[in-house]
Order: structure tokens, then sequence, then C-alpha cells
């Protein structure tokens, strides 16, 4: 049975513990598996079923006078990510794709949007990589330049979730007229005139990733999300609010594999023995449950600490992330080695489990940078 005693801290309010109760019957009663195979079509379908069910409208909260609680995000993503990486990729990217507009959007862009992502009806995109600005954001060359009452944009992205099934996407661009370090945000329809899609990057754990190209394409000056050259602070501000849940689907990942690797040793015999009863066995699993509270812990205080109105969590959400994604991969490597030849089968639920923790500890922000982040955070105290 796994261990559900977190939601007794006190980040959380009566309300969440509802929340998670009803995600997770829902989870377990409703939710359809898809054939993940083909990771376009399954993540149109898992959006549409989220929709339905009314979950991504906590991802991207639309109706008026509404906001985002972070700490509801995390226990969707966790709790999906129990079950299904590519559902909780599904849930997360309707609010990092909606999140520049939620944040920092026109009313009429909200009005034109956020109903739509947040029943499930239209999928949304962020992208902001390119071949060479990944973690280097300021490297990136792609331009968006004033021309009348348009914005015309040309370069390309790369490495874009859900690129060839959204129906709109925030691209981040380099905004000349404003400096050498200006950025501008825009909201670029699927289906422009100068927008090309191609579906070419295959990774380990399948995700619908492809590549974006502008060529002259044109949109009206009304679609930049915030002031003209202040890009980049809309996508470091997305990042912080979503970077925490990151950690949360990791930590999704982690419980499923710690609550499978409790029953197999509990199961499975050697040398006359339950696996459960030889100290090493016992000595792994505690490191993984120690590990699972303590990724837990800072991945509620920073959702916590948001929710209770503070404008940056910067330093915890890089925490949080940082410490969350490494638990999570030592407790699923742990996890199949106590599977054994078992674990490294495909299709074994700790195999796919190994396959999907690695991208989180590089995709928005690698380890590597949030380190760099909680240094300079410390530093400047």
């Amino acid at each position: 049975m796994a261990d559900r005693s977190f939601l007794d801290w006190p980040f959380f309010d009566d309300a969440h513990r509802t929340l998670h109760r009803d995600v997770a019957s829902w989870r377990d009663r409703s939710l359809r598996l898809e054939d993940e195979a083909d990771p376009f079509s399954a993540c149109r379908a898992y959006v549409a079923q989220l929709g339905a069910a009314g979950w991504t409208t906590y991802a991207t909260p639309a109706g008026a006078g509404s906001s985002i609680d972070l700490r509801s995000i995390c226990l969707i993503r966790e709790t999906l990510a129990y079950a299904s990486g590519l559902a909780e990729f599904a849930f997360a990217m309707q609010g990092l794709g909606a999140g520049p507009i939620s944040l920092f959007g026109s009313e009429a862009l909200k009005r034109r949007y956020l109903p739509d992502v947040a029943a499930g009806r239209s999928i949304a995109a962020f992208a902001i990589s390119e071949a060479d600005a990944g973690s280097d954001l300021s490297a990136m060359k792609t331009t968006a330049r004033r021309d009348g009452d348009a914005i015309v944009i040309d370069g390309e992205k790369t490495w874009i979730s859900n690129a060839g099934i959204a129906s709109h996407y925030v691209v981040f661009c380099r905004w000349p007229e404003g400096g050498d370090r200006a950025f501008t945000a825009v909201v670029v329809d699927a289906g422009t005139p100068g927008l090309q899609v191609s579906r070419t990057i295959q990774v380990i754990a399948p995700h619908p990733l492809g590549t974006i190209a502008f060529t002259t394409c044109r949109v009206p000056i009304e679609q930049i999300v915030g002031e003209p050259g202040k890009g980049m602070g809309v996508a470091l501000g997305t990042l912080d609010l979503f970077r925490t849940t990151v950690g949360a689907a990791a930590l999704g990942f982690a419980r499923r594999a710690f609550d499978d690797a409790v029953r197999h040793v509990k199961a499975r015999v050697q040398f006359g023995k339950p696996l459960a009863e030889f100290q090493l066995t016992q000595a792994r699993l505690a490191d993984m449950a120690a590990a699972i509270d303590a990724a837990a812990l800072l991945v509620y205080r920073a959702a916590w600490t948001r929710d209770r109105g503070a404008p940056r969590i910067t330093r915890e959400a890089a925490m949080a992330k940082l410490v969350a994604t490494e638990a999570a991969q030592q407790v699923i490597d742990a996890a199949l080695q106590l599977f054994g030849g078992r674990g490294v089968v495909h299709g074994e639920a700790v195999e796919r489990l190994y396959r999907e923790i690695r991208a989180l500890r590089i995709y928005e922000g690698t380890s590597e940078i949030q380190k760099l982040v909680i240094a300079g955070q410390v530093l400047r105290d």
C-alpha cells in the first residue's frame, strides 16, 4: 500500500487532500492508458481525457479572478506520473504551454486561449530551446521584429514538446530593437503561414518532440505576451513556477518504483527466503524511502511558499527540481537492481520508469544549472 502520510504535512489543507484522493480515484478508475508507441496520438487523447475530467483547469485557470495553485498542480502531476509519464506530461504541458499567457498575458490573450486549453479542447506548447540555446537561453537566434501592426518571426526552435499537435506555441525570440539582451514572447497559432513543423526527434522515453521553423512568419502585434523586450522575464517567471512541478512528477515516478520494489522483494524468494529479509535489501529500501521524503519536503515547501504569496521562488524551485529528480533517478535505479534481470526487460514498469526519469534531470533547467541558480541565490544573500 502506497504511503500517503505526506498529505498530513502542514503544507496542505483539506481541499488539497480531497483533490489528491479524487485524482487518484479517477486515475485508477477512469484513465484510459493509451498505446504510447505513437506519443503524438496518445497525448492528444490524454489531453481530451484530462480536460473532460476537469483536471486541466488546475494547470490553466481560465475563470475570472482565478489563479494558479501550485500545490494542486504538483499533486496532480505526482498522481498521474505514478501511472503514466505521458499522461502527466500531457497535463503539465497544458500548464507550461499556457503559463506565459496565464501569468503575463493581456486580458484579450487570456480570453482567446485559456478557456480551450483549460478544457482540453486545444493543446499548448512552450517554444524556447534552440540547437545552440539550451541552458544558455541568451544565445537564442530566433528573431522577432515589428513591421507595422505585425510581428515578423524568423528562426528555428527545437526540442519543442507538442510540436505538430499544438494549437498554439508561445515562442521566445530575440528583439533587436530593444538591444542585445532584449527578448520577446509571442503567441503563434498552428497553421500560421511561415510556420513549419517537423516531427524528427525520437528519445528514450517516447514523447511528442519536434522542431519548428519560422520564415517571415507574421502575427498581429497583439500576440506579444507581456511587454516587448521583456520576454526573458516572461520565460524565467514561467519556469520558476513550473520547475517545482517537474520535481513533483519525479516524485510520482519514484513512489511507483518504490512501491513496486517493496511488493517484489516480499514475494521474490532467493536462497530460501524472501529478498525482503536480507539486510542489504532493507538498507536499500531505507535509503529509497528517505530520499523520497526528503524530495517531497522540498517540492511541497516550494509550492507552499509560492501559494503563500512569495513573488518569486527561484531558490526553492531550483532546490525542489534538483533534489527530487536526482533522488528519483537513484530510487528507480535501486528498484531496477532489486528486480534483477526482470528489471531490464522492455515493458516492465521499472524499465519504463528508468527511461522516463532521465529526461527530467535535463529539461526546464539541467541539474547543473539548478546548482548554479541555488549558489547564485546563496551568494546574493
